[in-house]
């Protein structure tokens, strides 16, 4: 960080930790406080002292109990403060007006118009594979595609899992809703859904279960029924690269925009600087009345009373309730407490408790209001924010909001990461040593905002947005990083 910055950020006047902008060594002086010792950078120091039981405010709200007494000066992180969250809630609601939210922005990009009047920001042709056994062919399929229609449109993908057969239930439902939810996607110009024969995630039912608006678009082949199985996808690719090939971009409003809003490897700064830059952001293209999503449900426990309270309706709040709630239950019924995170790496990064995470994570969505809630492998309804049911697994919820109808990821980053999603998926640096040293996996530096303040640095963001929606590879399709994942979540056969 810059020498000009001060070592210490209170980022709420009522806080009773500060954030370490830099590492600190034992015996610096930070205004009236003394350090009693090192402590890294984005790590927690006490402002006062703390008794054994008392709790420690970081944002303005609890993130947890100090396990022992703590002196103004030290080092508070898992070795003296403990998660103060058990299990499920009856939440309140305390509905009313949202205040503090952005106006839209008079912004444009480029994209292209799909039939059914959604917008998308790659024009691309994607192999789904309904089966784990058929994935090597739907990959070699895609190489082959991609060499032979090199520069006519964005890109032939495979995005291949191991499910769809031996499950039951609803979690077979759940793998069928999420393929059904990508051949959705809009940024999908053509889908081959290829098929084995005998799974049990069948091609006619996975069919029927895509929307109905964009089953057009859609080509099925079984491998056990076809003779050549290769020579037969190729040319049902062939045949949807050739139509697909007709798109062209034009000029499209902020509104057209769906975007997914995700963190992962969070450390202590992404509430501080990443998160709350793709919030600012939120509130303008839900202020613009285009959609936007958030999901990880469980990494918004401890922070979800405020996200509540912004429900437009009794209906949405019950729904949003019902929804944290059930994940809850979910951890409980395994016999796990609900708050067995944070991550190895966001314990390095300086979060010491799910609370302290879910405070920095729900600045995502800023303060957009919640507009509607929608389970797993369900397509997005409304415009401002949908919250989504989907784990908070990197891989699994980022899939879950490219078949919700992502047409954009924004992905903040702490510790860093190189995935990348069937949808322009944008890395953004919470901190500027991450930033630097993985620049091949970052598309912005989100520690800016330290330094030249939060109009230079939205500015700078949107821009970065709105030209890769508009065509400009990501890192992460730079670096050919895309792929899904698939929640499982019940017993195989």
């Amino acid at each position: 960080m810059p020498d000009v910055l001060p070592p210490l950020l209170r980022i709420h006047e009522a806080d009773t930790v500060a954030v370490a902008l830099c590492p600190l060594a034992a015996g610096e002086m930070v205004g009236t406080i003394v350090l009693r010792e090192a402590v890294p950078q984005g790590h927690k120091v006490a402002l006062q002292p703390h008794r054994t039981g008392d709790s420690v405010i970081k944002y303005g709200q609890r993130i947890g109990r100090a396990t022992a007494p703590i002196e103004a000066g030290e080092h508070v992180h898992s070795h003296n403060l403990e998660t103060a969250l058990s299990g499920e809630i009856a939440y309140a609601p305390q509905l009313g007006e949202v205040s503090g939210v952005s106006d839209a922005v008079a912004a444009s990009w480029q994209g292209y118009l799909r039939d059914d009047g959604r917008a998308a920001t790659r024009n691309e042709v994607w192999i789904l594979p309904t089966v784990g056994c058929v994935a090597a062919t739907a990959e070699h399929v895609a190489r082959a595609a991609n060499s032979r229609h090199a520069g006519r449109i964005d890109g032939i993908h495979a995005f291949t899992h191991p499910h769809g057969c031996s499950q039951l239930g609803d979690d077979l439902a759940g793998t069928r809703a999420v393929l059904a939810g990508l051949a959705a996607n809009p940024n999908a110009a053509g889908v081959l859904l290829l098929g084995l024969g005998c799974e049990s995630n069948q091609l006619d039912a996975l069919m029927e279960a895509v929307p109905a608006a964009v089953r057009g678009k859609l080509r099925i082949l079984s491998s056990q029924s076809a003779g050549d199985e290769v020579a037969e996808a190729a040319k049902l690719i062939d045949e949807l690269a050739e139509a697909a090939s007709a798109a062209k971009r034009e000029e499209l409003p902020l509104s057209a925009l769906t975007i997914g809003l995700k963190c992962g490897g969070s450390d202590g700064f992404s509430g501080l600087t990443a998160n709350p830059l793709l919030g600012r952001l939120s509130e303008r293209i839900a202020a613009a009345a285009g959609k936007v999503i958030l999901t990880e449900i469980p990494e918004v426990f401890g922070a979800e009373q405020a996200l509540l309270d912004r429900s437009a309706n009794r209906q949405v709040f019950d729904a949003a309730a019902a929804l944290i709630n059930g994940f809850k239950r979910y951890y409980l019924d395994q016999g796990l407490p609900v708050s067995e995170n944070p991550s190895p790496g966001n314990i390095a990064g300086g979060i010491t408790t799910l609370e302290e995470k879910s405070l920095g994570a729900v600045q995502k969505a800023g303060l957009a209001r919640l507009a509607d809630v929608i389970g797993y492998g369900e397509q997005v309804r409304r415009s401002e924010l949908t919250m989504l049911g989907a784990p908070g697994n990197d891989a699994v919820s980022a899939t879950a909001l490219v078949a919700a109808g992502a047409n954009i990821i924004l992905f903040t980053t702490g510790r860093g990461t190189p995935l990348g999603f069937p949808v322009p998926t944008v890395k953004v640096a919470s901190n500027r040593s991450l930033a630097e040293a993985k620049g091949h996996w970052i598309d912005f530096d989100a520690s800016q905002v330290l330094e030249h303040g939060t109009e230079t640095t939205d500015s700078g963001f949107l821009a970065k947005v709105l030209a890769i929606a508009s065509g400009e590879p990501c890192a992460a399709e730079r670096h050919d990083q895309r792929g899904i994942a698939i929640w499982k979540r019940s017993v195989t056969l």
